[in-house]
């Protein structure tokens, strides 16, 4: 057992605004020259954000999930815009009654603050170590992040299959209660996939 916590980028189609409007949108606000367009309004997100990885720009939606270790199923999910922290969804996602005490998550995760809420739920961290400014990893601790690595991994498992084989990430909706719908639903279209290839595998799944 053991649960396994991750967050996905999920691209929309780009809105194509000035940057002062892209600046009044970050606030939480409608720029002025939409209130009497409904038309050009409703087709705009307000609610999708920009964000970085690996030096790339994206456009979007986050789907953070917690997966169980055993057998990849999508036990929980939380969705917010694209510019939130992997790390801040966290109280969403823990789980007291998974069979197995350990949780896996990349570096993304640690902080002293996270390892006292995983203490405080009587739950182990396997979260990846990160090196600080003038004080790198030491080999030991390199080789402890690889060996969680081959469990984190399976993760990225579920993330792919929705990427190349259901359709792809990009979700055509407007507004993040449509995103979490759609996100929703292709979480429980895996999980159903999957179940039916744990089902071949074993008879009791469970």
């Amino acid at each position: 057992g053991g649960q396994i916590l991750d967050a996905s980028i999920v691209p929309v189609p780009r809105n194509h605004n000035t940057r002062d409007e892209n600046a009044t949108i970050k606030k939480g606000e409608v720029p002025e020259d939409w209130a009497d367009k409904p038309a050009k309004r409703c087709q705009k997100d307000l609610d999708a954000r920009w964000t970085k990885k690996h030096g790339k720009s994206h456009y979007g939606y986050k789907n953070h999930t917690n997966v169980d270790r055993t057998h990849k199923l999508v036990r929980r999910y939380h969705v917010t815009d694209a510019a939130v922290h992997d790390s801040q969804t966290v109280d969403h996602l823990l789980m007291q009654g998974n069979t197995g005490s350990g949780v896996w998550a990349d570096a993304a995760y640690r902080s002293e603050e996270m390892e006292a809420k995983l203490r405080d739920r009587k739950l182990k961290s396997y979260i990846h170590r990160k090196g600080k400014r003038g004080k790198p990893l030491t080999e030991q601790a390199k080789g402890s992040n690889r060996t969680k690595s081959t469990v984190r991994v399976r993760v990225e498992h579920i993330f792919g299959a929705q990427a190349n084989d259901m359709g792809g990430t990009l979700v055509r909706t407007i507004g993040l209660v449509r995103a979490k719908a759609a996100i929703g639903m292709k979480n429980l279209a895996y999980n159903m996939r999957r179940l039916g290839q744990l089902g071949r595998i074993s008879p009791h799944p469970a």
